[in-house]
């Protein structure tokens, strides 16, 4: 009986590190898409960052996500410029962070094969300013990997990200947020 529960002992020892590694997902290469074209535009406002990190907890569905704003990168330098420089400062608010959790994360089985459409909630922080969000995800699981993606629209003006007149016809009031990731699990 001893012996039993020794050899019980041992296997949880070498199999519980691996299961609650296998909980954790992680990436250092979510693509972020960010548009701000109105619909007067003559031009396209818009920039994506190739170097955004997240790190999900599937046991929990807790998700922390942060990107570098000057890894933003537009089609034209003069659009980047004014965009770190004059409207989300980034020298001042270097990185845009959502942190939060799946309020359905019990739906979402990250040991099976499978497409889940979890809600996720929590808080943006943006220019120095926090707000609470609520976003449609998707999570498709296949081979132990996971891919996520979510949309969502956030008003500047909730983030104290005004808009000047001149500009006004060509920057749009809300910005649309995409976010891609392939989510790898955590190593110990």
């Amino acid at each position: 009986m001893l012996r039993n529960l020794s050899s019980l002992i041992l296997l949880t020892a070498l199999v519980l590190p691996a299961t609650l590694s296998a909980q954790r997902y992680f990436t250092r290469d979510a693509k972020v898409y960010f548009d701000a074209t109105s619909k007067d535009s003559p031009e396209r406002i818009e920039a994506t960052a190739k170097s955004g990190t997240i790190v999900l907890d599937a046991s929990s569905g807790k998700l922390e996500a942060a990107v570098l704003v000057k890894n933003f990168l537009f089609e034209r330098a003069l659009m980047q410029e004014h965009f770190n420089e004059n409207y989300l400062e980034s020298s001042k608010y270097p990185k845009a962070i959502f942190k939060g959790k799946f309020e359905d994360a019990s739906k979402v089985d990250f040991s099976k094969d499978g497409t889940y459409n979890p809600t996720l909630s929590g808080e943006l922080t943006l220019h120095g300013k926090t707000k609470q969000v609520k976003v449609p995800a998707k999570v498709q699981v296949k081979g132990g990997k996971a891919t996520a993606s979510a949309s969502f629209t956030v008003t500047l003006s909730d983030f104290d990200i005004s808009v000047p007149s001149v500009v006004s016809d060509k920057l749009a009031k809300e910005a649309k947020i995409s976010i891609d990731a392939e989510l790898e699990p955590m190593k110990k």
